[in-house]
């Protein structure tokens, strides 16, 4: 097996682990707040693991076209993580998750504007299959229980969005630098802007109301993004993005699992059938 199916199949399940904690620690609490304290761990792991594998000596290699890519990457992951961590909070995992993962879909078109990746045939049934997949799993009708409407639909899509330009910026600008220093830099962004959002909205006030059971959550799944971004952008590095991607989205069978024993969440039929058809389409461009 190559060595970037490892790393894409070590980032999916990390991935995994990090929406099933994240929704757990982000119910009670602010979803940009909850996004700011999760950043701070991302950023002190990341930053621990550059030491221990010894790149902190990196930065001063790095180009001013990679620091271009490496701010981009970090805006487009903190606008990213705060869409996807206040639709967490406004809906259900299984409702969420199938819309983020379609980042994978721009993602590959992306990378074949931008990057000049092929993309043959099975590519793209593979990816008009993720398309049916993802259609058939997003329902929209709203539960009773529910008050928050489709409001959650807006964050998802935006989250979509913003995830497939930083698989494309981390593409481009990790090619020239170790895996560990682009992520810890990178990170550096995402703090101050999630932080930001923070003190624009009052959350900060609010931290004093964290329970423990929150804290312990939302720094379980910061730890479980810093070692999903090693693993992403190791593959990164040596697989195409059109192939890594899909792999790493793969962690949506994960993510619907850990949802259903440990959350309670229930899925429907036609929910069941589209994740069969976007695991198909995912991983068809992958094997053939």
């Amino acid at each position: 097996m190559e060595t970037w199916l490892l790393f894409a199949i070590g980032a999916a399940l990390f991935a995994a682990l990090t929406t099933v904690l994240a929704k757990v620690g982000v119910r009670n609490v602010d979803s940009h707040l909850a996004t700011a304290i999760r950043t701070v761990v991302v950023l002190l792991f990341a930053w621990v693991m550059v030491f221990v594998v010894g790149s902190a000596g990196g930065i001063h290699e790095i180009s001013p076209r990679t620091w271009v890519f490496l701010v981009l990457s970090g805006l487009a992951t903190g606008g990213s993580w705060l869409c996807y961590f206040r639709a967490l909070q406004l809906g259900n995992v299984n409702k969420v998750v199938p819309i983020d993962k379609s980042s994978t879909i721009l993602t590959m078109v992306l990378a074949f504007i931008i990057l000049s990746e092929p993309v043959g045939v099975v590519t793209a049934v593979g990816m008009v299959l993720m398309a049916i997949g993802t259609w058939l799993m997003i329902e929209l009708k709203q539960d009773a229980a529910d008050k928050s409407g489709q409001s959650w639909l807006i964050y998802a899509v935006l989250a979509a969005v913003f995830a497939s330009l930083v698989a494309i910026f981390g593409r481009i600008g990790v090619q020239d630098m170790d895996a560990s220093l682009w992520t810890a830099i990178r990170t550096v962004v995402v703090v101050p802007l999630s932080w930001g959002m923070v003190f624009m909205t009052g959350g900060q006030k609010k931290i004093k109301s964290v329970d423990a059971k929150s804290w312990t959550f939302l720094t379980l799944s910061g730890v479980a993004t810093g070692v999903s971004w090693l693993f992403f952008y190791h593959a990164l590095q040596n697989g195409n993005a059109s192939h890594v991607v899909p792999i790493d989205k793969l962690s949506i069978l994960l993510v619907m699992l850990f949802a259903r024993i440990f959350l309670a969440e229930k899925f429907s039929r036609r929910s069941l059938v589209g994740l069969v058809f976007l695991t198909v389409g995912t991983l068809l461009p992958v094997v053939v």
